[in-house]
């Protein structure tokens, strides 16, 4: 794959409004570990390499552990994750499919019984965030880096 353009080069003051964003929800006193889980959802769910690749990166750093990354496609069936982020994954998909899903009134209950108000806003401005991340990093097709290449067997 061969990338587009550079979309920080291309339109800086742009990039520098979507990274304040960024910077802000950092601020909100969302759990570090939930931003990562969120972020590395949804582009799953978008099929964005480059930002799962960085986001499970970042969530390492922050400690999380292999085996949540490893099963974060299929948290419904695991244990691994607590009422708070099942609340918040299950709101990620739902935003994340928004033409799809409409925000169904049951996952937004859900998100309303363990997020304050402010929370919650934090939480789908953090969803459509990274969704705008993964629409630009997909549209002019950002290559995550490659640290070791891959044996064929």
């Amino acid at each position: 794959m061969k990338p587009r353009m550079n979309f920080y080069q291309a339109a800086p003051d742009t990039m520098k409004a979507l990274m304040a964003l960024e910077e802000q929800i950092q601020s909100t006193g969302l759990e570090k570990s939930l931003i990562e889980l969120v972020k590395i959802r949804a582009s799953q769910i978008n099929g964005c390499a480059f930002c799962i690749n960085m986001h499970t990166e970042d969530a390492r750093k922050r400690g999380e552990t292999e085996q949540r990354i490893y099963l974060l496609n299929a948290w419904r069936e695991s244990p691994l994750y607590s009422d708070r982020e099942r609340a918040a994954l299950a709101w990620t998909e739902a935003v994340t499919l928004i033409a799809e899903t409409h925000a169904p009134d049951d996952v937004y209950e859900d998100v309303r019984a363990q997020f304050s108000d402010a929370e919650t806003v934090n939480l789908t401005t953090l969803i459509g965030a990274i969704n705008a991340w993964n629409r630009l990093a997909i549209a002019f097709r950002a290559v995550h880096p490659v640290k070791v290449k891959a044996s064929v067997a």
